[in-house]
């Protein structure tokens, strides 16, 4: 049931969503991971959410998206759901292979 209430709230704003994070970071989860995710897709505009994060570069709460031309946005979060910011992301999340600009 919560699967499928996540699913319908992120469908109003035009996303698909891949998995919730991966690696040693912890992702988010449950009713956290929803507000994040809707959050962060509202301020892209949309895209697939390719990984989650708490804690992340001092934020709360980070969320990567790939919007539709193929770049990934990495948007932090604050504890109640605000932006504090949003950058391009380059360090390959998502990606089957790593690229020139990778940490």
């Amino acid at each position: 049931m919560v699967a499928v209430l996540a699913g319908v709230a992120l469908a109003g704003v035009g996303a698909s969503v891949v998995m919730a994070g991966s690696g040693d970071d912890k992702p988010l989860e449950g009713t956290i991971y929803e507000r994040a995710t809707e959050a962060a897709l509202e301020e892209v505009g949309g895209g697939e959410v390719i990984e989650t994060e708490v804690d992340d570069d001092g934020a709360a709460y980070g969320v990567e998206v790939r919007k539709e031309d193929g770049s990934v946005v990495e948007v932090n979060l604050d504890a109640d759901f605000n932006v504090v910011g949003s950058e391009p992301d380059d360090d390959g999340a998502g990606d089957k292979e790593d690229g020139p600009n990778d940490d």
